[in-house]
């Protein structure tokens, strides 16, 4: 059984900048249920109870789709090396694109990759640890450069056009924030 509390403490804080990894989970209305790993220095806590991260451009934007339906997203982290342990944030998360006003206070927190696409802000109403004593242990040899190198290979204009083709609609129809924005 987990262990439930109503915001970060500086021990979940420490664990989570820890990590090299995490996921993202989301789900629409009616349709599919999204997890989604994401790796790079991306995530940033904010408060106990606030967090964002920055999210590169990918083969869909099913986390930008769900969002504008519903709001609630789930964030994991694992500990694949050392102390075992599961932690997880329930809450609530709006989309920040590039030329909103949110982005110019929180884009200065983060690296620019190249692709960079959005960031995503949650409110934090719940943090659960839990075990995970059966995750398997695996080493760290580094972060991959092919989604860095493909998005620099592609320049601002084709990238442009890639999420109008590949992330303005989700895999149930649902239109995302880059619908009506210009990428």
């Amino acid at each position: 059984m987990g262990t439930v509390y109503p915001s970060m403490l500086p021990e979940h804080e420490a664990f989570i900048r820890e990590q090299k990894m995490f996921f993202v989970g989301t789900a629409s209305c009616g349709g599919h249920v999204n997890l989604s790993p994401k790796g790079y220095d991306a995530f940033r806590i904010l408060s106990p109870n606030q967090v964002a991260y920055l999210d590169l451009t990918g083969s869909g934007n099913e986390t930008s789709a769900h969002l504008s339906e519903t709001n609630r997203i789930t964030f994991m982290f694992v500990s694949f090396e050392g102390k075992p342990l599961i932690l997880r944030l329930y809450g609530t998360a709006r989309v920040i694109l590039r030329g909103a006003e949110e982005w110019t206070s929180l884009a200065p927190l983060f690296t620019l990759y190249p692709g960079s696409r959005q960031i995503i802000v949650s409110d934090v109403e719940i943090v659960k640890t839990s075990c995970g004593f059966s995750v398997p242990n695996y080493a760290y040899e580094g972060d991959r450069d092919i989604l860095l190198n493909w998005a620099v290979n592609q320049g601002e204009e084709k990238l442009k056009r890639y999420r109008a083709n590949k992330n303005a609609t989700s895999m149930d129809g649902i239109r995302t924030a880059f619908f009506d924005s210009d990428f």
